[in-house]
C-alpha cells in the first residue's frame, strides 16, 4: 500500500482548521504514512463537495458539512480507508 493521500477542503475558516488539525492528529496517532494537504482552492473543492469542510481520502470523500467528526470518527474512516 503506497502512501495515502488525504485533502481537507475548505476556504480556511474556523471548522476547516479544526477538521485539518484533527485529521492531523488522527494521522500521527494512527502513524499512517499519509500526506494531508488543505486544499483551499474553490474550484478543486467544488469537485468533491457542495459544503465545506469536507475530508477527501484516497479521492473518495468520507466527510463533508457540519457537524464536524470527532478524532475517533477521522481514524476509524482513515482504517476504513487503507
Amino acid at each position: 500500500m503506497g502512501k495515502m493521500n488525504i485533502k481537507v477542503l475548505g476556504p480556511g475558516c474556523m471548522n476547516c482548521r479544526k477538521l485539518l488539525e484533527t485529521t492531523e492528529a488522527a494521522v500521527k496517532e494512527l502513524a499512517v504514512d499519509a500526506e494531508v494537504e488543505h486544499v483551499t482552492d474553490m474550484e478543486e473543492i467544488q469537485k468533491y463537495v457542495m459544503m465545506t469542510p469536507g475530508l477527501v481520502i484516497d479521492d473518495k470523500l468520507a466527510h463533508q458539512g457540519k457537524p464536524l467528526p470527532n478524532l475517533e470518527k477521522i481514524k476509524s474512516l482513515i482504517r476504513n480507508a487503507s
